[in-house]
């Protein structure tokens, strides 16, 4: 029996890491072209990287909202491409089409109008007229990026997770020569900062977007849904479904970047040493936390196939493989912060102070990676069920109802003591722990519902 069952969970297992391994890959490329930005930015001006920072700290989880409700591509896709109705899903595609332009088109206002409201915020005025200048310059590559969301969502629901990650990492690498050419003002191009960063970004999202275009009308495993067969309308039934399940998961990311921007505003107060010693370790966090995140995604897809060919005492088994792999995967994160976190942090800086409280803070990093992982697991497994209303509430209750409000309390009254940003990462680890066992729970509850 248990033999039979470990036979089970290895082939499962394979599975995942046929999907995962390049889904990991492209969340790895994207996170270079973010740090790409951040150093590049940071070696030509300090204030040129407090304007980029300030720019994406208005945006970034407004942007987020909108790419979440991408994200709810995967999982229609998925059940569809399980079930073999591929003409279905060109057409499903070429309707949410309209959805995708809207969202594109919501985002390039979004940030066209930050940037003309931030020069009138009571903050350094050079540092807004940069931030401003940065969100002009990276506003048409977000249109670009939003449709680029659209069609690699619709890849991975195919389990064609390969091409993405090439076409990720290939911007990725581009945008290195990129920035740098941008930002110093090489080969006869102006001198620009982080606003050449910008612009290297919005290169770099069309190109992505124009590469994944190319690669799915020319390659044969994408023509049998036959995806350009004909010119379909704006669906209303179809932009329910889109809007009933990306809304979730673009208020659900909404709330977990948000979070992590008001941990931000709250450790801000107590100086600018521990707010880089708390960016570092947030940063280094994110990085490990990529492991049980591709797994996560991978979970939507597969799972999402089971369901769509009616194997529910599959999908249920994949859902627990997948919880387990993002198990596993947070050990190792554990492990390795646990064993190197004070190498890890001296990458970043060699300021003594800073690193002391980086250091100190990884030790909770290293704690939360645990209900973190299951988190993940349990939310990627949902979004193949079609399930993400009540994740969406939990994120909320988790993060605002008890890590924002308990964060704040501890850092500056604490029970006997102020705790300072030790009591702020303490909450999140609460909101992480009561996000996991809600949502384990909720996986229970959907996956047993089918069979």
């Amino acid at each position: 029996m248990i033999k039979d069952l470990m036979k089970k969970f290895i082939t499962e297992s394979k599975h995942f890491l046929k999907i995962g391994i390049p889904i990991f890959g492209s969340q790895l490329s994207y996170m270079i072209m973010h740090t790409t930005d951040t150093i590049v930015s940071g070696q030509y001006d300090s204030k040129e990287l407090a304007g980029l920072v300030l720019a994406n700290a208005f945006t970034f989880p407004i942007y987020m909202l909108f790419q979440g409700i991408m994200f709810a591509i995967t999982p229609i896709v998925a059940q569809l491409f399980g079930s073999r109705e591929f003409q279905k899903i060109g057409q499903k595609m070429r309707q949410i089409f309209w959805v995708a332009i809207m969202n594109a088109f919501l985002v390039f206002f979004i940030f066209i109008f930050f940037s003309k409201v931030l020069p009138y915020f009571p903050l350094d005025e050079e540092i807004l007229i940069i931030s401003s200048n940065y969100l002009q310059a990276v506003s048409v590559g977000m249109f670009f990026y939003i449709m680029f969301r659209f069609l690699s969502s619709y890849s991975e629901g195919m389990t064609l997770t390969l091409p993405v990650f090439y076409v990720v990492l290939f911007g990725a690498l581009i945008n290195i020569p990129l920035d740098i050419i941008f930002a110093f003002g090489y080969f006869g191009v102006p001198e620009m900062g982080s606003v050449g960063c910008g612009y290297a970004t919005s290169i770099i999202s069309m190109t992505m977007f124009f590469l994944i275009l190319k690669i799915i009308l020319s390659n044969k495993l994408y023509k049998k849904t036959e995806l350009l067969k004909e010119f379909d309308g704006p669906s209303l039934k179809v932009t329910k479904e889109i809007l009933k399940l990306g809304i979730p998961i673009g208020i659900g990311i909404f709330a977990e970047m948000s979070m992590f921007s008001g941990a931000a505003i709250i450790i801000g107060q107590l100086g600018d040493k521990v707010l880089s010693g708390h960016a570092i370790a947030l940063n280094i966090a994110s990085i490990v936390f990529m492991l049980p995140l591709a797994i996560g995604l991978a979970g939507s897809t597969r799972v999402g196939n089971l369901i769509g060919e009616n194997r529910f005492t599959d999908a249920k088994f994949s859902s627990y493989t997948g919880v387990t792999l993002c198990f596993i995967g947070a050990l190792i994160n554990m492990t390795m912060l646990l064993l190197f976190r004070d190498k890890f942090a001296s990458v970043y800086s060699g300021d003594l102070e800073v690193l002391g409280v980086a250091v100190s803070l990884l030790f909770y990093a290293a704690i939360f990676q645990i209900p973190d992982g299951i988190g993940m697991g349990s939310l990627g497994a949902l979004r193949g069920y079609k399930d993400t209303f009540a994740p969406m509430v939990f994120l909320i209750i988790s993060y605002w109802i008890f890590a924002i409000p308990f964060g704040y309390f501890l850092t500056n009254y604490g029970i006997a003591n102020p705790l300072g940003a030790e009591g702020m990462w303490i909450s999140m680890i609460l909101g992480l722990l009561i996000f996991s066992m809600f949502i384990f729970n909720r996986l229970r509850t959907v996956s047993s519902k089918y069979i």
